[in-house]
Order: C-alpha cells, then structure tokens, then sequence
C-alpha cells in the first residue's frame, strides 16, 4: 500500500489494475441490465447532466439519496420527447444507494480490500455515502464536465474519496476518464448545496478548470481508480459504437464533520456504513 500512497499523495489518484474479477463484473453488469429492464419511465425520471446540474435538480434526483432511481442521457429524447433508441440504450446512470438496498450492488461494493485502501490513504473511518453505475451509453453518452467530487460530498475536513471501478475497457474513443495530476492540491472551485429545499452550485474560488496537460485514464476492464475529492477529472461525450460502463462509489470519514448542506443526507433510517 506504500506505492499507492505514494502515487495518490503525489498525483491525486491511483490505479489498481486487475482489481475485480470477470466473474463480479459479468454479476454486477447483470443486476444492472434488470434494474434497467423493470425501470418504467412513466413512474418519473430526470435527464443526467453536469451542464446546469442545479437548476435541473428536483424531488427525483435530490431524494435518490436513500433509493435505487435511473436517470437518462441528455440526447436521449427527439424533439418530441420520444426516446430515440431503445430504453436500455439511453440510460446515463442508476442511483445513488444501490450498494445498501441491492444484493448484487451490496456484494460488490462491500469489499475488506477497499477498507484496507480506504485506511492506507488517510479514512480513519470509512463511510459509503454514494454508489453510480454509469452507461456511457454509444453514440449518446454525454460528457461530464470538469469537477471535484468533494464539491458535492462536503467535509470538515475534506476527506470524499471516489472508487471508480471500469466494468468495461475505457479509452479515449467511448469517453475514458481524464485528470489533472496534482490538481488535487488546487482550491475547491465549487460546492453543490441545497437550502431550503431548492440546490444551487456556490462558486468558491475562480481558479481556472484544466486546458492543458490532462492524463487520459485509459485502463481495462476490472482496474479500480481512486482519486482525491478535490482531484479536477472529466469525461468526453461517447460518439463511438461501444459502450463504457463503470461504477462509482463515493466515500469520506466517518470522524470528519459532514455538511448538513450536501444534497445527499442520511439518517438512522439509512445510516451511511463502511466497506466491511
């Protein structure tokens, strides 16, 4: 764990190739297909987007916290509102606790080797708050623009650590993820917050996202990724004919003061638990 200590504290992020087996992708992409396949759109949906995330933030989105809820691609729907492909197609993601409500989900995410990494890099006490699985549908998958993670998951001490996890071989051509090693040490630019109610994205500081010198994250399918939460990444829109799932979970320490202004809350109802 010295070398990915090393590697995490130097460039904000570290990769792990080989991390999770054939076997526990092929089980976790099955569970993910059916959630899909059951979804009915007519029960209430949100387009995905990092566009404009607050304004188009509602009741769907910002109570997806403690539930299991799909989200479609902005270029899902024509002019008329009708899907252009097939559903299974034109979902961006599912959301947001999967790892605590499905057995699938809570199997793969609930792993005493990311306990391990999650101590080796600094989580005294590792809470999940968030788990994504993400499409990058062909064709329509959409791009995720420059951010911090610790813009949405706020601590006191900053301490969100994202395990992003390839399901499938990522690259440049179908939207692999791209960093800017080191920029975990640049000011927090960002936070998404919700009063009373309604969410809103605070600009905090006017340091300038990366336009130069950003690292493709071109890894195979099983590599694990773990990055800082203040480390600057985006992804490109998926224009090719493949797919690129991954899936993501999100989590800080337990021992740091978590923001009673952060869009996803839990209670006694659904406290956040560790990966053990």
């Amino acid at each position: 764990m010295l070398d990915l200590r090393t590697a995490f504290d130097r460039d904000g992020y570290a990769v792990i190739p080989g991390f999770k087996s054939p076997e526990e992708i092929a089980a976790l992409r099955a569970r993910a297909e059916r959630i899909v396949r059951d979804f009915d759109p007519s029960d209430g949906a949100a387009i995905f987007t990092t566009k404009d995330q607050a304004a188009k933030s509602d009741a769907y989105f910002l109570e997806s916290g403690t539930s299991v809820r799909c989200f479609f691609e902005e270029d899902a729907f024509d002019a008329d509102g009708r899907l252009r492909q097939p559903k299974e197609l034109s979902i961006n993601k599912i959301g947001h606790a999967m790892h605590d409500l499905d057995a699938a989900f809570d199997a793969f995410s609930h792993d005493a080797r990311l306990q391990t990494i999650a101590l080796a890099l600094g989580l005294a006490r590792p809470l999940v708050y968030q788990s994504m699985y993400i499409f990058k549908q062909p064709n329509i998958g959409g791009e995720v623009r420059w951010h911090q993670d610790a813009g949405f998951f706020d601590t006191d001490p900053s301490t969100v650590t994202t395990f992003w996890f390839a399901l499938e071989d990522a690259g440049r051509s179908n939207g692999c993820l791209w960093v800017e090693p080191g920029g975990h040490r640049s000011p927090l630019r960002q936070r998404f917050v919700v009063r009373d109610g309604r969410a809103q994205m605070e600009e905090l500081d006017a340091t300038p996202w990366p336009s130069a010198g950003a690292t493709p994250l071109e890894v195979r399918a099983g590599a694990l990724v773990v990055f800082h939460g203040r480390l600057p990444h985006y992804s490109a829109p998926n224009r090719s004919a493949k797919s690129r799932h991954a899936y993501t979970l999100h989590a800080v320490d337990g021992d740091a003061a978590y923001s009673p202004l952060n869009w996803l809350q839990r209670d006694a109802r659904m406290p956040a638990r560790g990966f053990v």
